[in-house]
């Protein structure tokens, strides 16, 4: 397992699994080891999966912490002090969504209150993951390397189901078991089983199959939402291509208190430039979920804006509401899946399309 060699024969097994994709990741984790696993502790969104007495079970806050996120990480704490009293080995399965479903504050001052305000004002913000990410650490007893400090003695391994650039590993989940130069964090080795990339590389794929001429732009992946959204329209005119994907976390402040994410404001924005040409726009998050809206994105095109105007609807307002999920449900476009189990950032698909 990631170049390493486990003996589990008088060993003992342990997991620790957080984040969008813990429930996918547990589950196959028992069906390949079975009895072998001794414990487990999950924080994850709430399930019907059906896993063993083995595991001990965490519905932990997303996009903020709650309660039970501090129960998970007192549940993992002890997990880790025993497996490293025993010598075990532990298995972390990280994936997005971690930072909020397990956390603990570093210092006694700071309250589960506290946290969630810090948390609510980083993710409002609109800034980059990894600065949001570099002040989590500084508040967390779990973060940056900090979780897997507790078992010095244990072997570890972690899995990544990864929502973040290649080589920012550190940044899922804030890193609860990966080192940073300012940390002095045990040397956990760590694989990633997919990525964003892998979103992206399935749905050029599919394009393809379908009869389009795909084009990847790897570099629209985390401007401004407004630039980001010039870009993709764009590039999409400029190209041969009458497929454009691009995937990531556009940033995107939050400046109402409507319903919606940077995926659904990416198709209404998308829609605004697509009124006077010929387009298809989709923009959705590969969880199922678009900020604090239950809808995964949406689908817009050079009809969205005048349907919306027939219906007494001004874009621009609900824009400056931050209330995109509204706008498209009153349009009836918006996708919706569920909590999908996985969580590899976003993914956009612009279509050219000729007029009729």
């Amino acid at each position: 397992m990631c170049g390493e060699r486990f003996d589990l024969s008088s060993t003992p097994l342990f997991a620790v699994a957080i984040g969008k994709a813990a429930v996918a990741m547990a589950l196959g984790v028992e069906d390949t080891l079975g009895d072998k696993l001794a414990r487990g502790v999950i924080s994850a969104p709430a399930s019907s999966a059906s896993l063993s007495e083995r595991w001990e079970f965490y519905a932990g806050g997303h996009p903020l912490p709650n309660e039970a996120s501090l129960a998970a990480a007192q549940s993992a704490f002890t997990l880790l002090d025993q497996a490293n009293e025993e010598r075990g080995v532990v298995i972390f399965l990280v994936s997005g969504g971690g930072s909020a479903m397990i956390e603990w504050p570093l210092g006694d001052d700071t309250s589960l209150d506290d946290l969630r305000r810090l948390n609510e004002n980083l993710i409002r913000s609109g800034a980059p993951i990894n600065e949001i990410n570099a002040v989590r650490r500084a508040f967390s007893a779990v973060k940056g390397g900090r979780l897997a400090q507790r078992a010095p003695y244990a072997r570890m391994v972690t899995l990544i189901v990864s929502d973040t650039n290649r080589g920012d590993e550190a940044s899922v989940a804030s890193g609860p078991t990966i080192s940073i130069k300012s940390l002095n964090s045990v040397d956990v080795p760590y694989h990633v089983l997919i990525g964003n990339w892998t979103a992206l590389d399935a749905a050029d794929r599919k394009a393809s199959e379908l009869g389009f001429t795909p084009l990847i732009a790897h570099d629209i992946c985390e401007q401004p939402i407004q630039e980001g959204c010039d870009l993709l329209l764009a590039r999409l005119s400029n190209e041969n291509a009458d497929c454009l994907i691009s995937g990531g976390e556009f940033s995107c402040p939050v400046r109402g208190d409507g319903r919606g994410g940077r995926n659904l404001e990416t198709v209404l924005r998308c829609a605004i430039g697509l009124e006077h040409t010929h387009g298809v726009v989709l923009s959705a998050g590969t969880d199922g979920i678009d900020g604090n809206s239950p809808a995964a994105g949406a689908i817009g095109d050079q009809s969205t804006i005048t349907r919306a105007r027939n219906l007494g609807l001004d874009p621009r307002e609900f824009l400056a509401e931050s209330d995109s999920y509204t706008f498209f449900e009153k349009l009836g476009d918006l996708i919706v899946t569920g909590p999908t189990g996985t969580n590899v950032r976003d993914l956009r698909v612009v279509l050219k399309t000729t007029p009729p």
